[in-house]
Protein backbone atom coordinates (compact mmCIF):
# COMPACT_ATOMS: atom_id res chain seq x y z
CA UNK A 1 0.00 0.00 0.00
CA UNK A 2 2.88 2.19 0.86
CA UNK A 3 4.54 1.33 -2.69
CA UNK A 4 1.58 2.33 -4.22
CA UNK A 5 0.93 5.80 -2.54
CA UNK A 6 4.61 6.70 -3.18
CA UNK A 7 3.76 5.79 -6.80
CA UNK A 8 0.81 7.83 -7.33
CA UNK A 9 2.65 10.49 -5.65
CA UNK A 10 5.57 10.21 -7.76
CA UNK A 11 3.21 10.23 -11.07
CA UNK A 12 1.07 13.27 -9.45
CA UNK A 13 4.26 15.50 -9.41
CA UNK A 14 5.70 14.26 -13.21
CA UNK A 15 2.13 15.12 -14.34
CA UNK A 16 2.55 18.98 -12.59
CA UNK A 17 5.93 19.50 -13.75
CA UNK A 18 5.23 18.24 -17.34
CA UNK A 19 4.61 20.73 -19.98
CA UNK A 20 2.54 17.79 -21.95
CA UNK A 21 1.75 14.41 -21.72
CA UNK A 22 1.52 12.20 -24.51
CA UNK A 23 -0.27 8.90 -24.00
CA UNK A 24 0.62 5.75 -25.89
CA UNK A 25 -0.32 1.59 -26.12
CA UNK A 26 2.24 -0.43 -26.72
CA UNK A 27 1.27 -3.92 -26.54
CA UNK A 28 2.87 -6.06 -28.46
CA UNK A 29 6.33 -4.26 -28.46
CA UNK A 30 9.73 -5.79 -26.93
CA UNK A 31 11.70 -4.44 -24.08
CA UNK A 32 14.64 -3.43 -26.56
CA UNK A 33 12.27 -1.78 -28.41
CA UNK A 34 10.69 0.26 -25.49
CA UNK A 35 13.82 1.01 -24.63
CA UNK A 36 15.22 2.22 -28.22
CA UNK A 37 11.94 4.39 -27.82
CA UNK A 38 12.69 6.04 -24.67
CA UNK A 39 16.20 6.26 -26.12
CA UNK A 40 14.92 8.66 -28.94
CA UNK A 41 12.73 10.84 -27.02
CA UNK A 42 15.20 11.26 -23.88
CA UNK A 43 16.25 14.60 -24.58
CA UNK A 44 12.87 16.04 -23.82
CA UNK A 45 10.67 13.63 -22.40
CA UNK A 46 10.32 10.85 -19.93
CA UNK A 47 9.07 7.55 -21.18
CA UNK A 48 7.74 5.75 -18.49
CA UNK A 49 5.11 2.19 -18.64
CA UNK A 50 2.57 3.04 -16.04
CA UNK A 51 0.13 1.59 -14.56
CA UNK A 52 -3.69 2.25 -15.33
CA UNK A 53 -5.51 2.42 -11.86
CA UNK A 54 -2.78 4.75 -10.44
CA UNK A 55 -1.95 6.75 -13.11
CA UNK A 56 -5.56 7.81 -13.11
CA UNK A 57 -5.72 8.68 -9.78
CA UNK A 58 -2.42 10.47 -10.00
CA UNK A 59 -3.68 12.49 -12.86
CA UNK A 60 -7.13 13.65 -11.54
CA UNK A 61 -4.85 14.50 -8.62
CA UNK A 62 -2.92 16.95 -10.77
CA UNK A 63 -6.28 18.18 -12.48
CA UNK A 64 -6.37 16.18 -15.40
CA UNK A 65 -9.51 13.85 -16.28
CA UNK A 66 -9.50 13.79 -19.94
CA UNK A 67 -7.27 10.69 -19.73
CA UNK A 68 -9.46 8.62 -18.04
CA UNK A 69 -11.28 7.39 -20.41
CA UNK A 70 -7.93 6.45 -22.88
CA UNK A 71 -6.21 4.67 -19.65
CA UNK A 72 -7.09 1.19 -20.62
CA UNK A 73 -4.83 -1.75 -21.78
CA UNK A 74 -0.77 -1.58 -21.73
CA UNK A 75 -0.56 1.76 -21.29
CA UNK A 76 2.78 4.45 -21.31
CA UNK A 77 3.13 7.99 -21.20
CA UNK A 78 5.87 10.70 -22.23
CA UNK A 79 6.43 12.91 -19.72
CA UNK A 80 7.61 16.37 -21.34
CA UNK A 81 9.67 18.44 -20.14
CA UNK A 82 11.19 19.80 -23.44
CA UNK A 83 10.09 20.58 -26.53
CA UNK A 84 6.33 18.82 -27.03
CA UNK A 85 6.70 19.09 -30.63
CA UNK A 86 9.69 16.92 -31.12
CA UNK A 87 8.53 15.03 -28.55
CA UNK A 88 5.60 14.21 -31.18
CA UNK A 89 7.71 13.68 -33.90
CA UNK A 90 9.62 10.99 -32.21
CA UNK A 91 6.93 9.26 -31.12
CA UNK A 92 5.32 9.28 -34.37
CA UNK A 93 8.17 8.47 -36.20
CA UNK A 94 9.11 5.49 -33.90
CA UNK A 95 5.53 4.51 -34.41
CA UNK A 96 5.97 4.39 -38.30
CA UNK A 97 8.70 1.95 -38.00
CA UNK A 98 6.72 -0.14 -35.44
CA UNK A 99 3.40 0.18 -35.80
CA UNK A 100 2.63 -1.75 -32.85
CA UNK A 101 3.02 1.74 -31.07
CA UNK A 102 0.02 3.56 -30.71
CA UNK A 103 -0.79 7.06 -29.61
CA UNK A 104 -3.82 7.43 -27.56
CA UNK A 105 -4.08 11.26 -26.77
CA UNK A 106 -2.75 13.49 -24.32
CA UNK A 107 -2.72 16.72 -22.30
CA UNK A 108 -0.69 20.10 -23.10
CA UNK A 109 -1.06 23.55 -22.06
CA UNK A 110 -4.40 22.71 -20.29
CA UNK A 111 -6.02 21.28 -22.90
CA UNK A 112 -7.22 17.46 -23.90
CA UNK A 113 -5.47 16.45 -27.42
CA UNK A 114 -7.08 13.55 -29.40
CA UNK A 115 -4.70 11.00 -31.38
CA UNK A 116 -5.20 13.40 -33.86
CA UNK A 117 -4.32 16.24 -31.88
CA UNK A 118 -1.09 14.90 -31.11
CA UNK A 119 -0.47 13.96 -35.18
CA UNK A 120 -0.67 18.08 -36.13
CA UNK A 121 1.16 18.61 -32.73
CA UNK A 122 4.14 16.19 -35.06
CA UNK A 123 3.26 18.09 -37.79
CA UNK A 124 4.56 21.48 -36.81
CA UNK A 125 7.85 22.87 -36.99
CA UNK A 126 10.19 22.49 -34.30
CA UNK A 127 10.85 25.69 -31.90
CA UNK A 128 14.06 26.78 -33.67
CA UNK A 129 12.62 26.98 -36.63
CA UNK A 130 9.99 28.70 -35.65
CA UNK A 131 12.14 31.39 -33.65
CA UNK A 132 14.02 31.60 -36.98
CA UNK A 133 11.38 32.16 -38.92
CA UNK A 134 9.99 34.99 -36.33
CA UNK A 135 13.52 36.68 -36.32
CA UNK A 136 13.66 36.66 -39.96
CA UNK A 137 10.49 38.42 -40.59
CA UNK A 138 11.37 40.55 -37.79
CA UNK A 139 14.62 41.42 -39.45
CA UNK A 140 12.80 42.31 -42.79
CA UNK A 141 10.27 45.26 -40.50
CA UNK A 142 13.19 46.27 -39.66
CA UNK A 143 14.66 46.58 -43.13
CA UNK A 144 11.86 47.99 -44.87
CA UNK A 145 11.54 50.72 -41.57
CA UNK A 146 15.34 51.43 -42.34
CA UNK A 147 14.66 52.10 -45.98
CA UNK A 148 11.60 54.17 -45.36
CA UNK A 149 13.75 56.28 -42.63
CA UNK A 150 16.52 56.56 -45.08
CA UNK A 151 14.56 57.62 -48.10
CA UNK A 152 12.39 60.43 -46.59
CA UNK A 153 15.47 62.60 -46.20
CA UNK A 154 17.21 61.63 -49.52
CA UNK A 155 13.65 62.74 -51.13
CA UNK A 156 13.16 65.88 -49.16
CA UNK A 157 16.90 66.51 -50.93
CA UNK A 158 15.50 65.41 -54.03
CA UNK A 159 12.46 67.75 -53.70
CA UNK A 160 14.44 70.87 -52.90
CA UNK A 161 17.09 70.35 -55.63
CA UNK A 162 14.57 70.07 -57.83
CA UNK A 163 12.95 73.35 -56.43
CA UNK A 164 16.16 75.04 -56.91
CA UNK A 165 16.85 74.06 -59.95
CA UNK A 166 13.61 75.15 -61.19
CA UNK A 167 13.74 78.49 -59.21
CA UNK A 168 17.16 79.04 -61.51
CA UNK A 169 15.73 78.08 -64.63
CA UNK A 170 12.95 80.73 -63.87
CA UNK A 171 15.48 83.64 -63.47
Amino acid sequence: MAQKEASVAELTKNFEDSTAVLLTEYRGLTVAQLKELRNSIRQDAEYAVVKNTLTKIAANNAGITSLDDDLKGPSAIAFVHGDPVAVAKGLRAFAKAHPLLVVKGGFFDGNPLSAEEVNKLADLESREVLLAKLAGAMKASLTKAAYVFNALPSKAVRTVDALREKQESAA
